[in-house]
């Protein structure tokens, strides 16, 4: 199915323009005409720029699964649930893919097959979810389950975006106030220390040399860190080798290594929970949950635990054999699989992580403030001590 870019015009004469998924421009016509709308003019759009004018915000996912949910529960069909969202949503982009939800539906697909036409805005995991409630007949429960989930998500990420608000800033000002000193401030006492002082003190001189370097190859010293920062995220997007090294290296950071596996693991175990309870098998929960953990070297643990469970080991020794999950984790596996509650066990690992998760987030938010603004105050006293040195020593010569 093809997205298009149309022009068309109501029953008033007005002109509408958006983008609609479509077999050709045939099927394009007539979905158009569903929509009390005729066409004037289309163009095929390319995927890439579908992602782009149909972003989709987190907080509008939330949004809509819980509309759709308190819609459904009241006794609202399918199709009249998603007319009232569609006629609500603000996002034109948004208020397009609903649009297209609703003709596939008409058109005789499930709303999860409807879904998967749009992997920007629904992942995976969303649309298996979604097919599992439509074979439960829990669509509700499932809808309601995606809302907190994404709502811990969100919540998340924005508790990480407030804890690296301030060393961001922090940052930024010593990057400025070190180019500001070696540039302007130092080059005009550099001239006043050498009539004043024959030899200048050698921390003074080593100063001195290094505001040259940032006179004369300032746009370098900006230019090469930039260049590589930016060749080392697109080599590392583009080189398998180098992202799982990558993604290696970040599990076993100080304090931060610590957090990001909480994060996996505490993602891993509600997923898998909320796929196992929706009533998909073990192995289509570990298939779905590779790749939604982020992280290389858990998505190849994941796939071995997927090889060994096929193979009839049990769930827990498959895991343990991975040597890449904690003994909490391995514990409540083990718990679950004897008890056939599987899926309350990984709820609780998953209570557990995402309280670890935001006490790691407080912790690290606590620590960087206070560390970077000690940073700050190191590099200005060193600058500040070799310039006001040479000063020091010309008052310490005068004879009163």
């Amino acid at each position: 199915m093809a997205l298009f870019a149309y022009r068309a015009v109501d029953a008033d004469g007005r002109i509408s323009s958006g983008n609609l998924d479509a077999v050709n421009a045939i099927d394009l016509e007539l979905r158009l005409k569903r929509l009390g709308l005729d066409l004037v003019t289309f163009d095929p759009v390319k995927r890439s720029a579908a992602r782009r004018t149909r972003h989709v915000s987190r907080t509008e996912l939330i949004a809509f699964c819980f509309h759709l949910s308190q819609l459904l529960k009241a006794g609202v069909n399918i199709i009249e649930a998603l007319t009232d969202l569609r006629d609500t949503v603000d996002n034109p982009g948004f208020r397009q893919v609903i649009a297209s939800l609703l003709e596939d539906i008409e058109g005789g697909l499930k709303l999860s097959e409807a879904m998967a036409n749009h992997p920007y805005c629904f992942d995976t995991v969303f649309v298996a979810l979604v097919r599992a409630g439509e074979q439960s007949g829990q669509m509700t429960e499932v809808l309601d389950q995606l809302s907190e989930n994404l709502k811990w998500q969100d919540e998340i990420a924005s508790q990480a975006r407030r804890a690296l608000v301030y060393p961001s800033i922090v940052f930024t000002v010593i990057i400025a106030v070190i180019f500001i000193l070696m540039i302007f401030l130092v080059p005009q006492l550099a001239a006043a220390f050498r009539t004043m002082v024959p030899k200048l003190p050698k921390e003074t001189a080593v100063l001195v040399a290094l505001s040259g370097v940032f006179v004369r190859w300032w746009y370098l010293l900006i230019g090469i860190p930039t260049a590589l920062a930016v060749g080392s995220f697109v080599f590392a997007r583009t080189n398998e080798g180098a992202q799982r090294a990558i993604d290696g290296l970040s599990l076993r950071l100080p304090v931060l290594g610590a957090i990001r596996q909480k994060i996996i693991l505490a993602r891993f175990s509600t997923y898998f929970a909320m796929l196992y309870r929706s009533g998909i098998s073990v192995l289509d929960c570990i298939q779905i949950c590779e790749k939604i953990v982020g992280n290389r070297v858990m998505e190849e643990g994941l796939q071995k635990v997927g090889r060994s469970i096929s193979e009839g080991q049990g769930i827990s020794q498959a895991f343990i054999a991975t040597k890449l999950f904690p003994p909490l984790v391995l514990r409540m596996l083990r718990v679950g699989e004897s008890t056939g509650g599987l899926d309350s066990a990984l709820l609780n690992v998953s209570y557990f992580y995402n309280r670890q998760v935001r006490e790691g987030i407080d912790r690290l938010q606590q620590m960087l403030g206070p560390a970077t603004t000690i940073v700050l105050g190191l590099l200005i006293v060193a600058i500040l001590y070799s310039i006001f040195l040479p000063i020091y020593d010309v008052i310490a010569k005068i004879k009163f």
